[in-house]
């Protein structure tokens, strides 16, 4: 998950935040094909006039002429991912997902995230795809659906939440490049929005749309089944001296996937980022140092850079 952690998000928070390990769910025909075959791509990407996605970020060299035609995503029944609703933590931050769809309304800035993430993995193992009608939230369940109405032009997108984040400046929500298109707030790079849930058995209509969007598959006894085991934790690696934690996780997908997005995000590290496995929790570490000073030194560039600081641990 652009703004992101960090957009993530889960892309977003950040960042993001959010992957694979075991088998993931299958991603849903409706988004491999969100994309229509007839698309083409002779016009070029607008230029940027804000920061509202992610630094070294940006629109695709071209776009297609007729994006506005990518349909909404379309609500289905789906099981929630075994290990990306955990409660986790970014750079200081703590966020705890909700671990059922339930109702949700919110209104805050929507920034957007593209061609730096498209085909990298967000939080649930699917790779990025940012001419799908996808977004990032730091909390909303996942997979889940919301429609997403910008509140200036009162036009409104249905999305599929597959990723985590954004953690950067109090954004709301990502959306892929594709939704902030049809919302027209691609060129400025953010805009005030509202964000609904779309639960199973509502009405959702979006405007331009010629029906309803009706989840009506139940989804209650899909969500309901028996806790999975979780996976074996890998052998310990012990790191010995001074770090920075950058993040701490209930599970490896969302440690891998924030590690992948801070790798992307501040390329002008020389350390390693480590994932520690130990009691159940995955936690990023960024070292060693020879000294907190140093330390001290790289934790005020990357507030700098991503507007969180991690702070100075010995070990």
């Amino acid at each position: 998950m652009a703004g992101r952690c960090c957009r993530l998000p889960l892309a977003a928070c950040c960042l993001l935040f959010l992957v694979a390990c075991g088998s993931q769910p299958q991603r849903p025909s409706a988004e491999r094909a969100a994309v229509p075959p007839g698309l083409t791509f002779p016009k070029p990407a607008p230029a940027s006039r804000g920061g509202g996605y992610y630094q070294d970020d940006g629109p695709a060299d071209s776009v297609p002429d007729n994006l506005d035609a990518v349909p909404d995503a379309e609500p289905r029944a789906e099981p929630l991912h075994r290990f990306a609703n955990r409660p986790y933590s970014v750079l200081g931050k703590d966020y705890v997902p909700s671990q059922e769809l339930r109702p949700y309304k919110a209104r805050g800035v929507a920034s957007w995230y593209g061609r730096k993430f498209h085909g990298q993995k967000t939080s649930i193992g699917e790779p990025y795809d940012m001419f799908a009608m996808t977004a990032a939230h730091p909390t909303l369940p996942i997979p889940s659906y919301a429609r997403v109405t910008h509140l200036a032009s009162g036009k409104s997108v249905v999305v599929r939440v597959n990723d985590r984040g954004p953690f950067l400046h109090d954004r709301l929500i990502d959306l892929s490049y594709a939704a902030a298109w049809k919302l027209g707030y691609v060129a400025s790079g953010s805009a005030r929005v509202e964000v609904e849930s779309i639960l199973p058995g509502q009405t959702q209509l979006a405007a331009g749309t010629a029906a309803p969007v009706v989840a009506s598959d139940p989804i209650a006894e899909l969500v309901a089944a028996a806790p999975a085991e979780t996976p074996a934790l890998p052998a310990v690696q012990e790191l010995r001296g001074t770090f920075l934690q950058l993040g701490a996780f209930g599970s490896q997908d969302n440690a891998e996937s924030l590690r992948a997005r801070l790798l992307r995000q501040l390329d002008w590290l020389t350390e390693t980022i480590h994932v520690q496995a130990r009691e159940g929790m995955y936690r990023l570490y960024l070292g060693p140092y020879r000294d907190a000073q140093e330390a001290g030194r790289v934790a005020e560039r990357i507030r700098e850079a991503l507007a969180f600081k991690p702070f100075v641990i010995q070990r």
